[in-house]
């Protein structure tokens, strides 16, 4: 006799065969493009050659990494990449959040929905439009000094990207402007799930509108803000590239050079894969150690994490 709970697991698969199918593409496209590729690790301890190949290329064990850890332009780019990844994970995670939160205190629904949809735009436009803005803007001509000179701020305009110091803030900024209204939906879904009733107990007890959102709402969405944070950590390292890369120049090269560019450098320009390998698998396994770091400070503190 065939088991029904078989029988029956069968029949819903034939009666969902469609998504089955959808959910069996997508399978096999992580596999293909996110777990064979590691098998690529292997150069990290080669001294890989195209022309010898996986198989054929010298095994020189930890040697690269040992390269990587006294060279001093690498060590440069993981104080750079650090610096900038904690710049943009303070400063984009902080403005998402009050933005949300501000944004959905507005009462008229056509103007919400308006700056919602404005705020969000950026987010879909590449970094190579986002740097011609930025250098349109900040160049000595652009309006950013004629502003700052009208106002008697400035003597003479200045050159924000002759300046190491003015780097960081840019690439923040940057982030910022692209980043902010795309972020922020996830906390305007997050707070659509708060009770009203909430907001009401609130008013009765006196609370006004500020009194509401540390008492109601930023709790509301607290869960939210801890799995993302956690995610958002693991990410210190990705700080970018495109945005590094179009805004570097030899002026601020000291500042402006991070772990992605030091790979494209080594790994595409001087044919040395092995090497762009090792800093790429460095940046994982820091990106790894951060994720589990802050799932188990946020488990012992009783706060909701990732698993």
């Amino acid at each position: 006799m065939k088991n029904p709970s078989k029988r029956i697991t069968w029949k819903e698969i034939s009666r969902q065969k469609f998504l089955m199918v959808c959910a069996a593409i997508f399978f096999v496209y992580g596999i293909v493009f996110y777990y064979v590729p590691l098998a690529g690790w292997v150069m990290a301890f080669q001294d890989y050659k195209p022309k010898d190949g996986l198989f054929g290329s010298k095994f020189v064990g930890l040697a690269k990494f040992k390269f990587l850890f006294s060279d001093d332009v690498f060590l440069r780019d993981i104080r750079n990449t650090l610096a900038m990844g904690v710049l943009n994970l303070v400063t984009t995670f902080l403005m998402a959040i009050i933005f949300a939160i501000l944004l959905n205190e507005v009462r008229n629904m056509f103007g919400k929905k308006l700056v919602q949809t404005v705020s969000y735009l950026p987010h879909f436009l590449s970094w190579i439009v986002v740097t011609g803005i930025l250098h349109d803007a900040l160049s000595s001509t652009g309006i950013i000094n004629e502003m700052l000179v009208n106002l008697g701020i400035l003597n003479s305009p200045i050159n924000f990207f002759a300046n190491p110091g003015y780097f960081w803030p840019i690439v923040a900024f940057a982030n910022v402007w692209k980043e902010t209204g795309w972020d922020a939906n996830v906390y305007l879904a997050a707070l659509t799930s708060i009770d009203p009733s909430l907001y009401e107990a609130a008013t009765l007890d006196g609370a006004g509108r500020w009194g509401k959102i540390w008492h109601v709402t930023l709790p509301g969405i607290k869960s939210t803000i801890m799995i993302l944070l956690i995610m958002n950590i693991g990410n210190v390292l990705n700080a970018g590239f495109e945005v590094q890369y179009l805004l570097g120049n030899g002026l601020v090269k000291s500042v402006s050079e991070t772990i992605d560019i030091y790979t494209l450098t080594w790994g595409i320009s001087q044919n040395d894969y092995s090497l762009g390998t090792a800093a790429g698998i460095f940046k994982s396994v820091v990106a790894i150690i951060l994720i589990l770091g802050a799932n188990w400070i946020a488990k012992r503190a009783g706060e909701d994490r990732l698993f």
